[in-house]
């Protein structure tokens, strides 16, 4: 699960030996809950899993460090969201930005403003891009586009599949990094050549940014120079940052104003936002500074997972990427999803240490897959604690997977 750090204020934080759940009325969903929330480690905390008063008060704990309070509360959309939009602007060197409810609705309004002015409804993108997988078809449904497939390799797209593409397209778009195919991302030399393909397709370039900002570190570049290679570029404020929500579209001034009436028509135009664009300002004050440092500590618990399977002697174990991209990456084992969920709450309940904090899917029969995310709480445990915690984890599965 891709969780975003927090650390909660509940005592049962600091329990030694939280209760055993052998309670059958209790469905795994709520033994996890109470898991996580009693555990007294875990790899992957996030905050937007604790209570209402624990977000509340983390939020009026840091806003006055990162806004004047004693200023008037926004109203449809300006003041502070205004200021949160040139912010992000200035970030990724774009003339302009907008402010959204949800990346969903920012980058439908995105690419049916290329449509207008490329002609063209067709949006080149991944089969396993975000509004493919789990949008409900959300581009032809409601904004009229027509996206296509350029490939289904777990892969971003190469300019060499960009240019041999057999259907004339409008727009690409390419989602940095590509979260269902492990949290993926080109060398800045493809990404380069990728993006120069489209363009000598006439096309234009959007990036599904949601994850952008932790990208820095892979591709050895400025956020500004990253988000330059697009005509447009969208930003998620809770996915890597801990926000309570939000989105913004950031390029073109014509394009960012164009945008704002639709977001009108499509319901974005909220009377007040002012708490979830103030969660997004702290994210940006706090998070995005830490996210390199994530990023190289996800390297070091990549290999430590790698390492401790491979020592508790379980047949078939992957890390995916082996050296992750970003501060998120995958992991797939030989069990069926049920048995991992399970085995990872009952580790947590037992010992207090929750390795796998996320939920576990289906990856074919017998094989399933999680996501793990690194935030602060994942800096504490060293390459020697995720190693001690893999191997009491398969010393809990059935044995016949090893």
């Amino acid at each position: 699960m891709t969780d975003t750090e927090g650390h909660g204020g509940d005592p049962a934080h600091g329990r030694d030996t939280p209760q055993t759940a052998d309670v059958p009325d209790k469905t795994l969903r709520e033994r996890r809950w109470e898991a996580y929330r009693a555990a007294s480690r875990a790899l992957g905390r996030g905050a937007f899993r604790g209570t209402l008063r624990e977000r509340l008060a983390q939020l009026v704990d840091a806003a006055p460090q990162v806004y004047d309070l004693d200023r008037p509360p926004d109203l449809y959309g300006d003041g502070i969201v205004e200021a949160l939009e040139e912010r992000v602007a200035a970030l990724l060197g774009t003339e302009a930005a907008a402010f959204f409810p949800t990346g969903t609705m920012a980058q439908q309004i995105a690419l049916r403003c290329w449509a207008g002015r490329t002609g063209s409804p067709v949006v080149a993108l991944h089969a396993l891009a975000h509004p493919e997988v789990h949008e409900r078809s959300t581009f032809s449904v409601v904004s009229g586009l027509r996206p296509v497939r350029v490939t289904r390799e777990p892969r971003l797209p190469t300019a060499e599949e960009v240019r041999a593409f057999d259907e004339p397209f409008g727009a690409l778009m390419l989602e940095l990094p590509l979260r269902d195919a492990g949290f993926v991302l080109p060398t800045w030399e493809e990404l380069t050549e990728v993006v120069d393909a489209a363009r000598e397709r006439d096309a234009v370039v959007h990036f599904d940014g949601a994850r952008l900002w932790g990208t820095t570190t892979h591709f050895g570049r400025p956020l500004e120079e990253i988000a330059g290679l697009a005509d447009s570029v969208y930003v998620s404020f809770y996915k890597s940052l801990g926000g309570f929500g939000g989105a913004a579209l950031a390029g073109p001034a014509t394009l960012v104003e164009e945008a704002k009436a639709w977001r009108h028509r499509y319901g974005g135009l909220i009377f007040q936002q002012f708490p979830t664009v103030l969660s997004a300002m702290v994210g940006l004050e706090r998070e995005l500074p830490r996210l390199p440092e994530y990023v190289a500590h996800a390297r070091v618990v990549a290999a430590a997972l790698r390492e401790g399977f491979a020592e508790a002697g379980l047949a078939w174990a992957r890390v995916h990427p082996e050296v992750p991209h970003t501060h998120e990456f995958q992991v797939w084992l030989p069990y069926d999803a049920e048995v991992l969920e399970e085995t990872a709450v009952r580790q947590a309940e037992e010992t207090g240490t929750l390795l796998f904090a996320g939920v576990w899917s289906p990856g074919g029969p017998g094989l399933a897959c999680t996501e793990v995310g690194i935030r602060a709480t994942g800096l504490e445990w060293s390459a020697g604690d995720v190693r001690a915690a893999v191997a009491d984890f398969v010393r809990r599965l059935p044995a016949a997977g090893r």
